[in-house]
């Protein structure tokens, strides 16, 4: 009950209001919004972990749109809508007259009505997904304010092609978690490196969510890839200008052994160029399988010179102490376990897969957070409505 205690008390001065507000990049979000995130997260845990129910809605939908594969956040974004009390309703455009043609403009309203939160996951094409969201937003703010909507739902970015804070929220929670706080942070230095693997493709949000959100805390982040492997830039500028004005670090190297020496936690997660992204955008566009065919042979060619950059024993020695925490947002690519190389060594993987486990197990409660402060202008008063209310999330045999 203390640390529950503390947690409300924190939230109160904090005096933070993400209400109504829209959560598509982090650093869109002054630090106490962010911080406000990770507090509600660990709050809703505790009453979920005490049995204590935090449906704070009798009906509503939370709308999910997926426009490429997912697994955790799919599930995360589920759990957290039903936390909340919230049905969750799957858009598959297959299935809708979007594929007849339909505008976002008439889309985002009519899915709309007795919605309170819109999910979306658009990561695919490089300079779209962030904008999509973008123009859904507009579109609600248009259907709200002529009246077609009773309520504006908010919208949680569930992966662009720009950022990811779902992920990156998650990890920075199980960071807290890890060290102790956020202050404890401070100085802590992270390596987010490129890693070898035998596919190609994977969007560049989640390094730039890491370099993008770390930066901001005073961490010392070291981003390494080979040469050519790299993110958009002004993602890039804007870690370097944040690292600055944290009081952290921020540099870019081509040599993982370099990030990752004397390095507190260590993030190897394989990504695409950033020209590959580009190419492979105007292909999608143009339905052009056989330019993405040639363009996946070619990527692949150009991974396997790398097939070194993989986290390894004898590489987790250079970190401090030997002990480095190894983060991954799942699913990783483990050698000799999912592939024959990979990005990670499957003796690295086993020994930290729990604790991989548990920062993917925090991607609800930020989720459910993202919700809830969006939704309800008095986050800590409803949170103590429900703390006091003790309502029973599953209930006793007699």
């Amino acid at each position: 009950m203390g640390a529950l205690r503390a947690n409300l008390n924190k939230i109160r001065e904090l005096n933070a209001s993400l209400y109504q507000k829209d959560f598509l990049l982090t650093w869109d979000k002054s630090l106490e919004e962010l911080e406000l995130i990770l507090i509600v997260a660990d709050v809703l845990k505790y009453y979920y972990d005490n049995n204590i129910s935090t449906r704070c809605f009798e009906s509503g939908l939370a709308v999910s749109q997926f426009r490429d594969n997912s697994t955790r956040t799919r599930f995360s974004f589920a759990s957290a809508a039903n936390l909340l009390g919230l049905s969750v309703q799957d858009l598959d455009e297959g299935k809708s007259q979007i594929a007849h043609g339909e505008t976002v403009r008439e889309t985002s309203n009519m899915i709309s009505f007795l919605s309170e939160i819109i999910g979306i996951r658009d990561d695919m094409y490089l300079g779209a997904g962030h904008t999509y969201m973008q123009e859904v937003g507009k579109a609600l703010d248009d259907g709200f304010a002529e009246g077609v909507l009773p309520q504006r739902p908010g919208i949680v970015n569930l992966q662009c092609d720009v950022d990811h804070p779902t992920q990156s929220m998650a990890d920075l929670l199980h960071l807290k978690h890890w060290f102790g706080s956020l202050e404890n942070l401070k100085g802590k230095k992270i390596a987010m490196t490129w890693a070898y693997s035998p596919s190609y493709g994977k969007p560049l949000s989640v390094p730039q969510g890491i370099i993008g959100l770390m930066t901001r805390l005073g961490m010392n982040v070291s981003l390494a890839h080979p040469e050519g492997y790299d993110l958009i830039p002004e993602v890039v500028e804007l870690a370097d200008k944040q690292a600055k004005a944290s009081g952290g670090s921020f540099s870019v190297c081509n040599s993982m052994e370099e990030a990752f020496t004397a390095a507190d936690i260590v993030y190897p997660k394989s990504w695409a160029p950033y020209s590959v992204m580009e190419k492979r955008t105007l292909l999608l566009r143009n339905n052009d399988h056989a330019g993405l065919k040639d363009l996946e042979k070619e990527c692949l060619l150009n991974n396997a010179k790398f097939i070194d950059w993989e986290c390894t024993e004898e590489k987790m020695k250079l970190s401090k102490g030997g002990e480095a925490l190894y983060m991954h947002c799942l699913p990783a690519d483990i050698s000799d376990v999912s592939c024959a190389r990979g990005e990670v060594s499957a003796e690295v993987f086993e020994k930290y897969r729990i604790a991989t486990y548990k920062e993917a197990g925090f991607k609800p409660y930020i989720i459910a957070a993202m919700m809830f402060t969006n939704r309800f202008e008095n986050p800590v008063g409803l949170l103590e409505k429900l703390g006091m209310r003790r309502q029973p999330r599953t209930l006793s045999g007699v």
